[in-house]
């Protein structure tokens, strides 16, 4: 990150490293949607075939371990039917999403997820940049998966980017979903969102 041509370190705000766990709580024939799931692809990691990673950036799909099945797609406007997928998931994720932009991609995220089914969000709290002078935010991850460990990074423009867990709670709830659990741990949090089962 720090040898970006075009990032002087001066420019960057770096969070403290957060250790995320990510259990493997997913059924075998479980259909998993990774929004966001180019780069390390943490979920495609984890669950491999079972797992449709989409990106609207074709080198990060081209980047992500070999695995899930990769589909170049916008987040808001998802090339899926109603009621397609059994879980949802989306690792450091809505951070890149610009603030206006998250309520619709929660919506599309309901659409596609069939009646019962959960949606999990891990992702960081990224405060108001308020008098700080760096205008990129970052925060190393490591991510623990029952079997390894990924070491990585999430950087992003810090305007418009501000997040905290009570934002995207209102915004998943004003689409429907419900909240079956909301645990915030240092600079992260993780949101568990369920459809209501018809």
């Amino acid at each position: 990150m720090s040898d970006h041509p075009a990032i002087d370190k001066e420019h960057m705000f770096l969070a403290e490293q957060q250790t995320v766990t990510v259990t493997d709580s997913f059924r075998d024939d479980d259909l998993i949607l990774d929004l966001g799931g180019g780069g390390e692809g943490v979920i495609g990691q984890l669950r491999g075939r079972q797992v449709v990673a989409v990106d609207m950036r074709k080198q990060e799909l081209e980047d992500c371990a070999p695995g899930p099945i990769k589909v170049v797609a916008d987040a808001k406007e998802l090339p899926f039917l109603d009621e397609a997928f059994d879980a949802i998931t989306a690792f450091f994720f809505l951070m890149y999403v610009p603030e206006s932009d998250r309520a619709s991609i929660l919506a599309e995220a309901y659409r596609v997820l069939r009646p019962g089914g959960q949606c999990t969000i891990w992702d960081a709290m990224i405060p108001s940049r308020g008098e700080r002078t760096q205008d990129i935010f970052i925060v190393p991850v490591k991510a623990e998966l029952p079997d390894r460990a990924i070491e990585t990074g999430y950087g992003v423009r810090w305007e418009g980017h501000e997040m905290t867990v009570d934002d995207i709670t209102q915004m998943a709830q004003s689409v429907g979903f419900i909240v079956v659990e909301e645990i915030n741990e240092g600079e992260h949090f993780r949101l568990t969102l369920a459809r209501k089962s018809e």
